[in-house]
């Protein structure tokens, strides 16, 4: 079980939020909500040193998945634009996966509702195939550090 975290607790001077010590704070998290699983999917990033939201997409019709890898993607691609080297957190295990092999792996099915969804995906993983990983991305651990600061508090 975790420990409650005090927002923010008196040793951290790097963030406003309450980020467990062994989480850096020169970091984003992403991650993404989905209304039925396809449904209305949207995805965010939210910076670990202020608190505020970076960026937001959404909502689309998709799953959680692609939404959880669309965000992986938009963060890294938005930090090599802006010159950035921050960590990227994550709590999708299989959204790092994935883009680790620059490919979704999605089973979602390709008709007219989600052709537009699937062309954002074919452009992250070409962006993927084109540009190497320069920052770490690293697994939240949701069981021992809470909820993901990204998190839409929807569970």
């Amino acid at each position: 079980m975790k420990k409650d975290l005090v927002n923010p607790p008196s040793y951290r001077h790097d963030t406003v939020l309450p980020l467990p010590p062994e989480v850096t704070a020169d970091a984003w998290a992403v991650d993404a909500a989905c209304s039925g699983n396809p449904g209305q999917m949207e995805y965010q990033a939210i910076d670990l040193a202020t608190g505020a939201q970076v960026f937001h997409f959404g909502p689309v019709f998709g799953t959680n998945n692609i939404g959880e890898f669309l965000a992986i993607v938009h963060a890294l691609a938005l930090m090599e634009q802006q010159g950035l080297h921050k960590t990227i957190y994550s709590d999708s295990y299989n959204a790092i996966l994935w883009m680790t092999k620059k490919k979704c792996k999605t089973t979602l099915e390709r008709n007219a509702q989600t052709e537009r969804l699937y062309q954002i995906i074919a452009r992250a993983e070409a962006w993927l195939r084109a540009h190497a990983v320069q920052v770490p991305v690293v697994k939240w651990e949701t069981a021992r550090w809470g909820e993901i600061p990204a998190d839409f508090g929807r569970k």
